[in-house]
């Protein structure tokens, strides 16, 4: 983290400070003369390196509230600086701050508009830093950093005044709900306890009466006031401010609102400069004078650690699931380990069980063509019930075939030849791992069939066997003898002594099919 450093300006000089955890340590003090000037420079060139902040409390600022319509954006800057600009129209130090939304149905917003009225007194000082080219983080009014105290305080967010003493001067604050809303500085024309004491009176009781004139408070409203002051100081500031209609006092000790704060250096006087000082460094307003030229080198380097900070990010992010990876890696090498050692104990074990069992007579290899031989018989041994349902699926609608016998078996046939000129009606020779079924039965010829018309049943029946692609039927003898050089006569004297009529068939089919 780079080192914080705060200048103090006032109407007589220009403080500097290195502030670190807590303390604030006097580095130097400059003039507007020219030789000061210079040491100025030389200052701000040896801690280039460091984040400068300039809080300033001098006389020339000015204060006013305004209420422009409910806006948001491009727009709502537009009509800031329109108001800021008709307002201040002499000084580029302006700034303003939100005070919060109306509750009705407009939403009208309140804004504190507030402006460093005498750029001349800042410019001898702003042209070093710009030309040192230091990150400057803003430049702050010293009322903006009150707020602050006041939440450290815990006190209560009514209408207030808060007094302090700084720079031989008085500064005078009046808050609402917490924000600021005014501010002036007076200066005191003697520094010891007891006019110091007066002046707190004296000035609360005109900041109020101007606050009733302005309308920001009513006229017959009690009002506190906020003293800071040191622990020698509080008796005789507490003899001068008496509580009257107007206003009520609250004397703080200033040492003890350092240690709320947490400053480790104590004031050694009721001049609250250190305090404000680190109330800066760990507190910074939201409200501040310079422009974005001043403060190009500081918002640079807040660009420039954002980007370290979303490239730790990453590499935080890198490293936690490489080392998530490494640890599943870690986690499956050991599991693989333990796989293959219980791998080996079951081999072991395997091993350990052979050599129970009693030897084998033969070798491996006629082991496992013996086994392979059994393994196709077993394949082979089917039954013959499938040949079986088609046969009795054909006869059914035949009811003219009657079977006289079946003959099954299994392997290669050879192709049986048609009788009496009959072609096969299978076309492929099926190899030796097939089955067989050698069919013989009769013919009934119904009463006035002739030969034709009975020779045309038996071929119908053979047919829708062979509708079946799967089998091979073959014709092994014909209900008649229709070889060639004999007639086929309708009237044929033989069917009508004899009406039953033989034949047989061959059906083949390949295992498994």
């Amino acid at each position: 983290m780079k080192p914080q450093r705060h200048l103090y300006l006032s109407a007589q000089q220009l403080a500097a400070y290195r502030w670190h955890a807590g303390t604030l340590y006097e580095e130097g003090r400059f003039t507007v003369s020219e030789e000061d000037l210079l040491q100025f420079r030389e200052y701000l060139a040896s801690n280039a390196s460091s984040v400068f902040s300039l809080l300033a409390n001098v006389a020339e600022e000015g204060f006013h509230s305004e209420t422009i319509p409910f806006l948001r954006g491009s727009d709502r800057t537009a009509v800031i600086q329109r108001k800021l600009a008709q307002t201040f129209f002499n000084t580029p130090l302006t700034a303003s701050l939100s005070l919060g939304h109306e509750k009705n149905r407009r939403k009208d917003e309140h804004l504190l508009l507030a402006a460093l009225t005498n750029p001349a007194f800042f410019q001898p000082w702003l042209d070093i830093i710009g030309e040192t080219d230091v990150a400057l983080s803003g430049l702050y009014s010293l009322p903006t950093v009150f707020p602050s105290l006041l939440k450290k305080l815990r006190l209560p967010e009514e209408p207030c005044l808060l007094l302090t003493i700084q720079d031989n001067s008085i500064r005078q604050s009046y808050f609402e709900k917490g924000q600021l809303h005014f501010s002036r500085l007076t200066p005191l024309q003697h520094s010891s306890i007891g006019s110091i004491a007066q002046a707190f009176a004296s000035e609360s009781l005109k900041l109020q009466q101007y606050l009733a004139s302005q309308r920001l408070v009513g006229r017959n409203q009690t009002i506190t006031a906020h003293i800071l002051a040191h622990p020698g100081a509080l008796k005789a500031i507490e003899n001068s401010c008496v509580d009257t209609p107007a206003v009520r006092f609250n004397v703080l000790d200033i040492n003890e609102c350092a240690k709320r704060t947490g400053l480790k250096s104590l004031p050694p006087d009721s001049h609250g400069e250190k305090l404000f000082l680190h109330l800066l460094a760990t507190h910074p307003p939201a409200m501040q004078f310079a422009g974005d030229t001043l403060r190009h080198t500081y918002q640079v380097g807040r660009l420039g650690t954002l980007l370290y900070g979303l490239g730790a990010t990453a590499l935080c992010a890198c490293l936690l699931l490489s080392g998530n990876q490494l640890f599943d890696a870690y986690q499956f090498t050991r599991e693989s380990a333990e796989l293959q050692a219980k791998t080996g104990q079951s081999r072991q074990r395997y091993a350990d069980v052979l050599k129970t069992f009693p030897s084998v007579p033969v070798d491996r290899e006629t082991l496992k063509s013996v086994i392979g031989r059994y393994l196709v018989q077993a394949q082979r041994s089917i039954s013959p019930t499938p040949f079986y349902v088609e046969l009795s699926h054909a006869l059914q609608d035949h009811p003219t075939i009657e079977l006289a016998s079946l003959a099954w078996k299994l392997g290669g046939t050879e192709p049986a030849r048609g009788t009496a000129g009959r072609p096969d009606i299978g076309t492929k020779p099926f190899p030796d791992d097939s089955e067989s079924l050698v069919m013989q039965g009769t013919l009934h010829a119904p009463p006035g069939a002739d030969t034709r018309q009975t020779l045309q049943l038996f071929n119908r029946f053979v047919e829708q066997l062979a509708a079946n692609k799967e089998l091979r039927v073959d014709i092994l003898q014909q209900p008649f003898d229709i070889e060639s050089g004999k007639a086929l006569r309708s009237g044929d004297a033989a069917l009508e002594r004899n009406p039953l009529r033989t034949f047989s068939l061959q059906v083949t089919r390949k295992i498994g099919s």
